[in-house]
């Protein structure tokens, strides 16, 4: 079965073969996954091991691992078809959602700051592991809804960021 995967605007041609091999872009790669209970895994490849928190919520998945937090969004051949004829994968919203429940730990911006896309934003503390939670776009930061030693539960709206006029 084949994917495409799409990290920052970036997209990754995934695909799996019926004996579980993986290539990513054509090019093969030696990956093991052990699901660990719920939503953490054990990841396995050729230099390293890690855990990593992998959440689906409706078709986006957040990646926590090394405490960064990746958002991803996955699509099947057909999904990728549609992408196309639509014109791209869509536009990627400002908001920052908590990925999973916890504590804000720091709030590195202000309401007005111009940021970067990745960017860290807010340091939220999950499962004993701080995660740096990064701006999904560039632009102006238009309202913050948490402060530092706050707690979040899972998808609370927690920053917004307005894109740039040039950027949208």
């Amino acid at each position: 079965m084949k994917y495409v995967v799409v990290i920052n605007d970036h997209s990754f041609e995934i695909e799996i073969d019926s004996d579980g091999q993986i290539e990513v872009n054509g090019e093969a790669r030696d990956v093991d996954f052990l699901n660990l209970g719920g939503s953490l895994f054990s990841i396995i490849t050729e230099t390293k091991s890690l855990e990593a928190v992998i959440d689906d919520d409706e078709g986006k998945i957040a990646v926590m691992m090394d405490g960064r937090l990746i958002e991803t969004q996955v699509l099947d051949e057909r999904a990728v078809l549609l992408a196309q004829r639509r014109g791209g994968f869509g536009m990627r919203s400002g908001e920052v959602h908590a990925p999973m429940p916890g504590l804000i730990v720091a709030v590195t911006v202000e309401k007005g700051q111009a940021v970067a896309q990745g960017e860290t934003l807010v340091i939220l503390e999950s499962m004993k592991m701080q995660n740096e939670l990064q701006s999904p776009i560039a632009g102006i930061v238009q309202s913050i809804y948490v402060s530092a030693d706050q707690t979040v539960n899972k998808n609370d709206l927690l920053i917004e960021i307005h894109a740039n006029a040039d950027d949208a």
